[in-house]
């Protein structure tokens, strides 16, 4: 009968004799190695490892290549399989792994059955989904701005970034050194600042709000810093530029009236699409909706109508006139700028881009020169030259841009003297852009009643 803790052995296939050690209960725990050929030597290490306990080696167990060679814990601590064995419910699972987690032995943990317990990369697809999200029936439900264009967009950005770097990782698995990691990796991509921070967020909002619904213990993407640099230059014209494009014959007089419309107004094109007749004034614009293909006519990007000031009679009178020559019907609800094929939409967005570049290519441009130009330029175009003659608040409630909480505060609040000053500095700063009345569209002469601006 063998009176010590342990047996020393040696198997016919190994070189080197084993040790197994005995637990608290007697019975014998998995071999070790102690590297030596011979008994006496191998007794030697046995009672070295029995006082000081076995050295733990520095390979990870997948490393290793034999139960023999797993590395080891001390012999007191050769139980812990022992205590493993003995969980019976979810709650002593988690006071084990918590207590790995604060000696730093385990960074994170996903219990079964938890919510943090699914694929990433399916959370993540699911979180865009149109039709299925959570996140997306909350936004509609409390009347958030919130576009299908936008949930594609963030949908393909997982599939095409997040679904690379993330396969087969759980939601519950995700880490903050996780987010380092992948922000690394989008700074290798050679994309813009703004692209990289756009698929960043993708999966930042989807990972918030898991954490806002207690689907996982902590939120992996607080304190981490976006990307910054200089933004792809956009292409504007001056207005010296802009008025020779206006002044020559386009092939389509509806491009030619958006154009001009977002030059001097700088209103993006779903918003100018979206236009029907009831929302002109006799020198303003009531901008409610937008439209785009895929949701068709929505709320503005920010949610909040406005009202846009037009000192030009002229560029209000085209519009109506516009609207006159709609093909399907003349009522409130026409649209300004209605399509050929179809009653319920206006034309199609393409149409304004490739007039602007036809009209510059007439006055000069080539055709490569002309393509660098978008029709989201004209934004950049008026915010350009009013941001200096302008008063911050007063531009805003012209653009709909609210960038900051004191934007929103009093962006909505018209003082007196607002519209006069709006007025007189689209005058000075646009005078001579737009074509006399009579070069602006071929128009009809029937006259047409428009509702004041109040």
């Amino acid at each position: 009968m063998n009176a010590y803790p342990f047996s020393v052995f040696k198997r016919t296939d190994r070189p080197y004799y084993l040790v197994s050690f005995k637990d608290d209960a007697g019975n014998f725990l998995p071999p070790v190695s102690t590297k030596k050929k011979t008994e006496d030597e191998a007794m030697e290490i046995a009672f070295k490892w029995l006082r000081d306990g076995i050295p733990q080696k520095r390979t990870s167990l997948t490393e290793t290549s034999s139960p023999e060679e797993m590395p080891a814990l001390r012999v007191n601590d050769l139980s812990l399989k022992d205590v493993v064995r003995k969980i019976k419910t979810k709650d002593e699972a988690l006071i084990l792994l918590n207590e790995l987690k604060r000696l730093n032995w385990v960074k994170s943990f996903v219990l079964s059955d938890t919510p943090g317990a699914v694929d990433f990369i399916a959370y993540l697809k699911d979180f865009w989904d149109w039709e299925n999200s959570p996140y997306i029936k909350e936004k509609m439900r409390r009347a958030h701005g919130i576009h299908k264009c936008h949930c594609k967009n963030q949908l393909q950005a997982v599939g095409k970034y997040w679904e690379k770097f993330f396969k087969g990782r759980y939601l519950g698995d995700i880490t903050a050194e996780d987010m380092d990691a992948f922000i690394t990796y989008m700074g290798e991509i050679d994309v813009s600042a703004a692209r990289r921070n756009t698929v960043i967020k993708a999966g930042f909002k989807a990972l918030r709000w898991a954490f806002a619904k207690n689907k996982i213990l902590i939120d992996p993407t607080r304190g981490h810093i976006m990307f910054t640099g200089e933004e792809r230059k956009r292409h504007i014209l001056n207005p010296t530029m802009a008025a020779a494009a206006f002044r020559t014959v386009w092939k389509d007089d509806r491009a030619k009236l958006a154009n001009m419309l977002a030059s001097v107004t700088g209103m993006r094109s779903g918003e100018i699409l979206a236009l029907r007749l009831q929302d002109l004034g006799p020198d303003c614009i009531y901008v409610r909706s937008s439209w785009n293909r895929m949701d068709k006519m929505k709320t503005t990007k920010n949610n909040k109508p406005r009202k846009v000031e037009i000192p030009f009679p002229e560029l209000i009178y085209g519009l109506a006139e516009m609207a006159k020559q709609n093909p399907w019907s003349t009522s409130p609800d026409s649209f300004i700028f209605w399509a050929d094929i179809k009653k319920d939409k206006p034309m199609d967005a393409r149409l304004l881009v490739v007039g602007l570049r036809e009209a510059l290519v007439q006055v000069g441009f080539s055709e490569d020169e002309a393509k660098k130009y978008m029709f989201h330029g004209w934004r950049h175009f008026f915010t350009s030259y009013m941001v200096k003659k302008l008063d911050r608040k007063l531009l805003k409630s012209q653009t709909g841009h609210l960038t900051d909480d004191m934007i929103e505060l009093y962006a909505d609040h018209e003082t007196e003297g607002d519209r006069d000053t709006i007025h007189n500095v689209s005058k000075e700063t646009f005078a001579g852009l737009l074509p006399e009345r009579q070069n602006v569209i071929a128009f009809n002469k029937k006259p047409l009643k428009i509702a004041a601006c109040v």
